[in-house]
């Protein structure tokens, strides 16, 4: 009887495993990405495929993802305005902005806006506004970088202008799934499109979603966000439902402004052939 008892459980715990296990674990065959640096995830941390995750590149503007955690973090005034000065010109790379000097918006739309169309003003405004500056904004970036786990990263500013925004495919993996847990930062790394009333005598202005995989109804994402400069490459995190399970992607470093999505269809492909 205990035999038989025992046998039961084992097949039970056996099943149980195999429920819980990733179907794309194990498969077989290359995706072909064309990212330097590339990391798939289960919802579990499993690895579906990795390649050079621990080398340490630049990551542009997935730094906004860090920027959004660390003013909600602070509990600070959603609700509260910010206006746009001079400070926040970008002074790295001199790109340029549709927030003119004066542009008056919300705490919320700042961080839509950051992380939806990547905004540069928008977080560098965020910085600057937190309590202490932009120094002490930085330093809680590395801060909560630490907390996280995410020893082979670095900050150096909201936006990610600076080539000094460090990080690893590895370390990227679990910013995105700290910041999953934002519904703030869900809802603007899944925003199409976002209109704004930055000026009281002027109309309203229209910002997209840089990932346009969100037009792709092939492609249920859950979080994203994109990044350039030139030492990063085009780089792309993103949560994302594939066939019934929860995928963390995290693409960094690829040559193309299209590259990004390329590989994330090659990788969708690779996956739904192997299962």
């Amino acid at each position: 009887m205990r035999i038989a008892c025992a046998l039961a459980l084992a097949l039970l715990c056996c099943a149980t495993a195999q429920a819980g296990a990733s179907k794309f674990v194990g498969l077989g065959g290359n995706p072909g990405l064309r990212s330097a640096s590339a990391l798939i995830l289960d919802a579990e941390g499993n690895i579906i495929y990795g390649k050079d995750t621990e080398t340490v590149r630049s990551i542009a503007s997935i730094t906004k993802l860090m920027t959004a955690m660390v003013v909600l973090d602070a509990g600070l005034d959603l609700d509260e305005s910010i206006t746009i000065t001079r400070e926040d010109r970008d002074t790295v790379r001199l790109t340029g902005s549709r927030l003119d000097y004066g542009a008056t918006l919300s705490r919320r739309e700042m961080i839509m806006l950051a992380v939806m169309s990547s905004e540069n003003r928008a977080a560098a405004a965020l910085g600057r506004t937190f309590p202490g500056g932009m120094d002490a904004f930085v330093a809680a970036m590395n801060a909560k970088a630490k907390s996280l786990g995410m020893v082979h990263s670095r900050f150096a500013d909201p936006a990610g202008l600076r080539t000094e925004n460090l990080s690893t495919a590895s370390d990227l993996a679990r910013m995105v799934a700290a910041a999953d847990d934002y519904p703030l930062i869900t809802e603007a790394g899944t925003t199409q499109r976002l209109e704004v009333r930055p000026y009281t005598r002027r109309g309203p202005l229209t910002y997209g979603n840089t990932n346009r995989l969100l037009k792709n109804e092939k492609w249920d994402i859950a979080l994203s966000k994109t990044g350039y400069i030139n030492e990063a490459g085009r780089c792309l995190v993103m949560k994302a439902n594939i066939e019934g399970e929860e995928l963390s992607i995290v693409l960094l470093n690829s040559f193309g402004k299209l590259t990004p999505f390329g590989d994330s269809n090659r990788l969708r492909k690779w996956l739904l052939a192997g299962t």
